[in-house]
Formats: C-alpha cells, sequence, structure tokens
C-alpha cells in the first residue's frame, strides 16, 4: 500500500496535494480504494460548487457498496477530473495521478494543518483490514 509523502490525508481516506496559488488537488487513498474493491461509479460536484471541511461531496459506488466522499478542506470546485465519468476504476489502477478526483481553490488555507502527515496516516491506518478478493469472499450463501 503506496503513501506518498507529498501529500496530506484525511481520516476518510482522500489525500490533498497543495499546489500553488492555494490551490490543491483531492483524490482518494490507496488504502481506500482497496478497501472499496472495484469502483463502478462515482457522483462528483460541478465546478464553481463550494467544498465544505468535513461534509459530503460526492459518492463512489463499488462493489462493496456506496460511500460519501468527505470534504477533507473547504473552498471552490475549479475543476473535476471527467475521466472518472466514464472510468471510475480509473481511481483503482491509479489513485495518485491519473485517478485524481477534483482540484479546488482553498477558502482556508490553514484546514490544511488539521490534516495527516503521510506518516500518521499510515499510524491511523496499521489496524485496518484491506478484503481479499477471491471469490470465496464474495459468496454470501450460507452452508447448509
Amino acid at each position: 500500500m503506496r503513501i506518498p509523502e507529498d501529500r496530506l490525508y484525511s481520516e476518510h481516506h482522500l489525500w490533498v496535494k497543495k499546489q500553488r496559488g492555494g490551490k490543491a488537488i483531492i483524490g482518494m487513498t490507496d488504502l481506500g480504494q482497496l478497501r472499496l474493491g472495484e469502483i463502478i461509479d462515482i457522483e462528483l460536484p460541478e465546478e464553481g460548487e463550494e467544498l465544505i471541511k468535513d461534509e459530503t461531496f460526492g459518492s463512489v459506488e463499488s462493489t462493496q457498496g456506496v460511500v460519501d466522499l468527505i470534504a477533507p478542506v473547504s473552498g471552490e470546485v475549479l475543476e473535476i477530473n471527467e475521466d472518472l465519468l466514464d472510468a471510475p476504476d480509473i481511481i483503482n489502477e491509479d489513485p495518485y495521478d491519473e485517478g485524481w478526483i477534483l482540484k479546488v481553490k482553498l477558502s482556508d488555507p490553514d484546514e490544511l494543518d488539521e490534516l495527516l502527515t503521510a506518516d500518521e496516516y499510515e499510524e491511523v491506518t496499521a489496524g485496518e483490514e484491506i478484503p481479499l478478493e477471491t471469490e470465496e469472499d464474495f459468496d454470501f450463501e450460507e452452508e447448509e
């Protein structure tokens, strides 16, 4: 499981990469996508909408169910990754680069101080289990 040092992390398994000019890119962590399994759909905000820290800004549907995306920071949505609308599984393939979710103009850059460093995120998530992707794991029929 990769946790790049050049990003900050939320406990909701999203990463934030600071950019120049008070901007940031937001994406899902490797652990987040591994826990979800194959991502099959994503709902994202429109460009120009405001994210509010700790509030839902979209959702991801996977083979495991639907989960809300919780904003790690507040700001205006500058751009969404349009490629994800047609191929959301890009997040599974490349969560830290091609699978980025959106770009924002931060409304309160001090919120970045509340996020976790790579080491802190690794510590917080150390005990979390990652589901194994085998047919047996998805066989929910009870044996008689």
